[in-house]
C-alpha cells in the first residue's frame, strides 16, 4: 500500500520501520518541525524524521495540516492510507478524507480510557493494571474514532512511565502492519468505542510536584509515571530534589517513630543509613533514589553520606 506515515517522537520510530519493513511504500513522512535542544541550542531532527532519511522517505514538517498547502501536499502523495502515531496535531476533515483506507491512529492505550496526548503515563499514575495499543480509524474528534485492533499488556508493580512507553513502541509495529494487511484484504471490522470514556492531558513540568498530603500510594505512583520525564520532585531546605524511586510503608509499621502521629505531611520521621522516611495524608514514603538540584541522580545512602539532613524537616513547597 501507499503510505504517508505521520509521527514525531521515539514511540512512532518502530512503526515506520515496520511498515517499511512488511513491504509498504511509505510515500512521505509528515512530522513535527525540528526544535533546539540542550544547552548549546543545536538544532535536532525529530526522531521519525531520523528514520525517515534512514528509508529516504520524502519528510514534510508544517507548521500546521490545516492550511491549503500542507492538505495539497498530503493529496499529491496520493496515499491509499494514512498512518498516524502521535504526531501531535489535529487532523483536519480534508485530510481524513484523502485516502481510500482511510487514517489509521496508533494509540497507547485501550480505548476508550485514556483518550488524549499522554495515555502511558496516565496509566501508571492512575494504578492501571493494565493497557495496551489501540489501532483506530480517526474522525474528527479526539481519539474517538472506529477501533479495528487492539491488544494488551499487564502494567507491572514496579512499571515507570519509561518502562512502558518502550514496551508500547515496540507492540505497536506489528499491530499496524496487520491493521494494514486486514485493509488491504477487505478483512476489517469496524468496532464502536464502548464504555466510559477517559482522557490524559499533556505532560507539563508542574504536574510534577509532589503534594505530601496525598496518600503515600498516589506519591509512589506520580514517581514511577512521571519518569524519566518530567520526573517527580519536592524541595528541601530551599532547593529542588528530585525523587527517582519510591516504595509505601503501611503507617502501621510506623508507630514507633518519634511523633509521627503529630507531625504535618513531608515531615521526614526516620532518616536510616539507607532511606528517608516521609509522613503523608496516608501511610509513609520511603525513599530509595532521588537526585540533588544540580547534580546526578543517586541512591538515598549515598545522597546521606554528603548531605545533612535531619529528622522533623519538612519537604515540600519552594521558599
Amino acid at each position: 500500500m501507499r503510505v504517508v506515515y505521520m509521527g514525531t517522537p521515539d514511540f512512532a520510530v518502530l512503526p515506520l520501520r515496520s511498515i517499511v519493513e512488511a513491504g509498504h511504500e511509505v510515500v512521505l513522512c509528515v512530522t513535527q518541525k525540528d526544535k533546539p535542544k540542550g544547552r548549546g541550542g543545536k538544532v535536532l531532527y525529530t526522531p521519525v524524521k531520523e528514520e525517515a532519511l534512514k528509508h529516504n522517505i520524502p519528510v514534510f514538517q508544517p507548521d500546521t495540516m490545516k492550511d491549503e498547502e500542507s492538505i495539497k501536499t498530503v493529496r499529491d502523495a496520493n496515499p491509499d492510507v494514512i498512518v498516524v502515531a502521535a504526531f501531535g496535531q489535529i487532523l483536519p476533515k480534508a485530510v481524513l478524507d484523502i485516502p481510500e483506507y482511510g487514517c489509521l491512529n496508533i494509540h497507547a492505550s485501550l480505548l476508550p480510557r485514556l483518550r488524549g496526548a499522554a495515555p502511558i503515563q496516565q496509566a501508571v499514575i492512575d494504578g492501571d493494571e493494565e493497557t495496551g495499543i489501540t489501532i483506530m480509524y480517526m474522525d474528527e474528534g479526539l481519539d474517538t474514532g472506529d477501533i479495528i485492533l487492539k491488544k494488551s499488556i499487564k502494567i507491572e508493580a514496579d512499571e515507570t512511565g519509561g518502562s512502558l512507553f518502550d514496551k508500547l513502541a515496540l507492540m505497536g509495529g506489528p499491530l499496524i502492519c496487520e491493521a494494514l494487511d486486514m485493509s488491504e484484504k477487505g478483512l476489517v471490522t469496524r468496532s464502536p468505542q464502548t464504555g466510559e470514556a477517559s482522557y490524559a492531558g499533556m505532560l507539563h513540568k508542574k504536574m510534577g510536584l509532589i503534594d505530601f498530603n496525598w496518600d503515600a500510594v498516589r506519591i509512589e505512583r506520580l514517581i514511577r509515571g512521571l519518569n524519566p520525564w518530567p520526573s517527580a520532585y519536592t524541595y528541601y531546605d530551599g532547593r529542588m530534589i528530585k525523587i527517582w524511586k519510591a516504595f509505601v510503608m503501611n503507617a502501621c509499621e510506623a508507630d514507633d517513630f518519634d511523633s509521627y502521629k503529630e507531625a504535618p505531611c513531608g515531615s521526614i520521621v526516620k532518616i536510616t543509613k539507607e532511606y528517608i522516611y516521609v509522613k503523608t495524608g496516608k501511610d509513609i514514603l520511603v525513599i530509595e533514589s532521588l537526585q540533588p538540584e544540580g547534580k546526578k541522580r543517586m541512591d538515598t545512602a549515598a545522597y546521606l553520606r554528603g548531605c545533612r539532613m535531619s529528622e522533623g524537616a519538612v519537604l515540600g513547597m519552594e521558599e
